[in-house]
């Protein structure tokens, strides 16, 4: 526990006042600045600094953080730096606490204890990370900082269920951290209107100090926040103003921003308590109803607080109805407008070429829609039904899994968006005017790499907006717990039918199944059905785009290392900083940087095994060119 941030609102509070906390992004808008901008901050009369660590995902973030962690990255920012700043702002004479804030995967990958004991020999008092519950996995890292004498800062959002109000305050040891409204940060958005009533009820539960951010944006803003909490956080407006502000004001910027916005503010908490109030109910999930989050040690729900509600409700809801007699007839009702089964084809042309093996084709692009993420968007469709959504938003990157969601959106009569990176667009353009023609607004992603691993970023942002009333449609065998297990399930008809099929056409099981791994969804289920049968091989094939000497691929398996990403513990692509590496294939639906869960156990166990191949081996071999994109290539070989 940090004594100076605990003093700190202790004193406050005595003052009448509200503490300030202020975010600043480490190394934003130059190198140079962020020791001047501490400095500034302290003098403009801040009581708290939150320092930013840029990640290459910021998931929570609106377009302010997420172009201050841009240009931070780009000009060399690694946490090394974000640490040095601190201990150079204190031997200039900042005297006030600062805890670092940021997303998980970096201070994992740098190594938990390492960045603690680093924070604390600097000065530094305490963290937020943005994706870490606590109660889903955050507890080493809690018991670090204690160790360490340093604090960890939960965070509350408005729809934070009962059970984890309790929790965060037996962590909680200097103040929580209340996310103000359903949104990403810098939003232009008013405050919930119930965010009053919800903090008061909080209360009930939550006896350490509160600070409320997000939306947060000039003095209106505070002097209401000021009315119901012990301290403000405003982060978007701070960054913003310190990016603008020519080079040799932006120190006087900023005081001025800071000492603007605490005039006139004063520490009245008020509101009356009111037992129907909008804290969420006790989650469901608290019952036996829950299913396993790993896969060995790969898995898990590293998410913002403002989606748990969200995942816990999703988990409940599938373990519910998973095995329900009804349930299943319902999906499989759909099955005749799919086109499943799906043939089991034997290749005659391509087993006499390639020798040996008789080579059988599951034939997945005969479903309707042309692919198998038909299978996946119907369960999910429904199921997202069942639980009262109406809307339901997805990424896609080949365009297949978006014109699937649109079509059972259409049929069932939900709205349909889909996120799509911009250069996925321009080479699947008929894809995307399929889409449209189904009714479905398709919204270009224009910033990262302009792909599939970007249109995921934006697709949880805006979950994030409108998570009460819409469903993420996760494509792949990716994301928090329960997508993966659950896009497993929905996809395992493809491993279902073709062991079925294999036996009455061969009277055997296949010597081996093979399938293209991206996120792995039609790998998964391929595979799962197989598992047990220790007798048939595994073989997961990888997109190696221009080759695997250099950072051009999307060999995740292969090449990638343990990280988080996008809410799921797996291989990922990165560098040693934890920072998210862009990817390349020929393929859109390939181009990913990390990999579903249950791969990364299937490949640590042994069970299967993944190779790749680049664009110019798949593109010479006269024999598939016909095939045009190695995502149909869902084959068994029988040996």
């Amino acid at each position: 526990m940090s004594q100076l941030l605990q003093h700190t609102f202790t004193n406050k509070t005595k003052q009448g006042t509200p503490v300030f906390v202020a975010f600043l992004t480490a190394g934003f808008p130059t190198l140079d600045a962020t020791v001047e901008g501490l400095l500034a901050l302290q003098e403009g009369g801040a009581d708290v600094i939150e320092l930013g660590i840029p990640h290459t995902e910021p998931i929570a973030d609106g377009e302010t953080i997420q172009y201050s962690s841009k240009i931070a990255l780009e000009q060399g920012v690694t946490i090394e730096k974000c640490i040095e700043y601190v201990k150079e702002a204190r031997h200039r004479g900042l005297k006030i606490p600062v805890v670092l804030m940021g997303y998980y995967n970096p201070f994992f990958v740098y190594g938990e204890e390492k960045i603690i004991i680093e924070a604390k020999e600097a000065g530094l008092n305490g963290f937020i990370v943005v994706d870490l519950p606590p109660d889903e996995g955050g507890d080493h890292f809690i018991n670090l900082c204690k160790k360490h004498g340093l604090s960890f800062v939960p965070l509350i959002t408005i729809v934070t269920p009962v059970h984890r109000l309790n929790y965060v305050n037996s962590i909680a040891d200097s103040f929580v951290y209340c996310v103000s409204l359903l949104g990403i940060t810098g939003e232009n958005n008013q405050l919930a209107p119930e965010l009053s009533t919800f903090v008061t009820n909080a209360r009930k539960y939550i006896k350490k100090p509160i600070a409320i951010g997000f939306g947060i944006k000039n003095q209106s803003d505070v002097r209401v926040v000021s009315n119901i909490a012990e301290g403000v956080v405003v982060g978007s407006l701070i960054c913003k103003t310190f990016g603008e502000a020519p080079k040799e004001k932006r120190a006087e910027t900023l005081k001025n921003v800071v000492a603007d916005l605490l005039k006139g503010s004063k520490l009245s908490i008020s509101g009356s308590e009111d037992s129907n109030a909008k804290v969420e109910s006790e989650n469901p999930t608290s019952t036996n109803l829950t299913l396993p989050a790993y896969f060995g040690k790969f898995g898990g729900r590293y998410s913002p607080e403002i989606l748990m509600a969200a995942l816990h409700e999703l988990e409940y809801a599938y373990a519910k109805y998973k095995d329900d007699p009804e349930f299943i007839a319902e999906v499989r009702s759909h099955y005749d407008y799919i086109g499943r089964p799906t043939p089991l084809h034997k290749a005659h042309r391509t087993t006499e070429v390639c020798g040996g093996a008789q080579i059988w084709l599951k034939r997945e692009d005969l479903c309707h829609t042309g692919a198998h993420k038909i299978n996946n968007a119907v369960g999910q469709a429904i199921l997202a039904k069942k639980i009262g959504k109406t809307e339901i938003i997805a990424e896609t990157g080949a365009g297949q899994h978006g014109v699937a969601t649109a079509t059972i959106c259409a049929k069932l009569g939900l709205k349909c968006t889909v996120y799509m990176g911009s250069d996925d667009i321009q080479r699947q353009a008929l894809n995307v005017f399929r889409m449209q023609m189904l009714g479905a607004t398709v919204v270009s992603v224009n910033c990262g790499s302009r792909t599939l691993k970007d249109a995921v970023n934006e697709a949880m942002r805006n979950w994030v907006k409108k998570v009460r009333t819409t469903h993420y449609l996760v494509g792949s065998a990716i994301g928090p717990h329960p997508f993966p297990t659950m896009v497993r399930d929905f996809q395992s008809v493809i491993g279902q039918e073709s062991r079925k099929q294999m036996i009455e056409k061969t009277g055997r099981l296949p010597d081996a199944v093979v399938a293209c791994v991206g996120g792995g969804s039609n790998a998964i289920g391929m595979f799962h059905p197989f598992v047990e049968d220790k007798s048939v091989k595994l073989y997961g094939v990888e997109a190696a785009g221009e080759g695997m000497e250099g950072d051009k691929h999307c060999a995740t398996l292969a090449k990638g290392s343990l990280g988080i990403l996008h809410g799921v513990k797996t291989y990922v692509l990165q560098d040693h900083q934890g920072q998210i590496k862009d990817t390349h294939s020929i393929s859109a639906g390939l181009d990913y940087p990390g990999v579903g869960p249950e791969h990364a156990f299937l490949k640590d166990s042994g069970r299967a095994t993944y190779v790749c191949v680049d664009d110019k081996e798949f593109t010479k071999n006269q024999s598939c060119r016909h095939l045009k994109d190695l995502r149909l290539l869902l084959s068994m070989k029988v040996f």
